[in-house]
């Protein structure tokens, strides 16, 4: 009940896809639209120690628990996730409970498998994304590098996070991370304070 995971902003998603696929990787999951809801308390007691709690629409509905996992650098977390058969359901139960929808935000995914690791392909209202998932860093950072990205580049931040910087950075006044509130808006890299990591050429 672990995850150990880096964030890699990326120039050229769709190259970077044709890479990895030539590497050996290979597709797991198609690309496909996520709705994720994220809940707190009115006072933001879970914001306060971390920790998040969040509702999952894709081909699956999920429930997930997460929290700081120490070591790796802010790479490794505790997760604690269920199916759940009933996302509306889902959300009035823990509504019912006290807890309210702090951030909504989507994407599309798509998932591959890279030896033993997961690499999810991300694209974001703030822009494109790589998720590296594996058993240990270091298995991460040797795909990183096979990979052709930049590990110091690497994003330990939640998307909220930086949802949060960009906010900030660029005077955003509306809650929610969705397309449709980004539509007409490009974020630069530095209102997240990041770069890419996607080495130039090699598409």
């Amino acid at each position: 009940m672990k995850e150990i995971e880096a964030k890699f902003l990326v120039r050229d998603l769709a190259a970077y896809q044709r890479k990895i696929l030539r590497l050996g990787a290979r597709c797991v999951r198609e690309r496909m639209h996520e709705r994720n809801l994220r809940f707190d308390t009115p006072e933001q007691g879970l914001a306060g120690r971390l920790q998040v709690l969040r509702l999952r629409r894709d081909d699956r509905i999920l429930l997930t628990y997460k929290a700081p996992g120490g070591g790796d650098e802010r790479m490794e977390r505790v997760e604690i996730e269920v199916q759940v058969s009933d996302f509306t359901r889902m959300r009035a139960l823990l509504e019912a409970l006290g807890y309210q929808v702090s951030l909504e935000y989507e994407k599309f995914r798509t998932n591959l498998l890279f030896g033993d690791v997961h690499i999810s392909l991300d694209e974001t209202p703030l822009g494109a994304f790589v998720e590296i998932e594996g058993p240990h860093g270091l298995e991460i950072q040797e795909a990183a590098g096979r990979s052709g990205l930049d590990w110091s580049n690497r994003i330990t931040d939640s998307y909220a996070e930086l949802f949060n910087k960009a906010s900030r950075s660029l005077g955003l006044a509306f809650r929610d991370l969705t397309f449709d509130n980004f539509a007409g808006l490009e974020v630069p890299p530095a209102a997240m304070g990041v770069s890419p990591a996607d080495m130039v050429g090699g598409g």
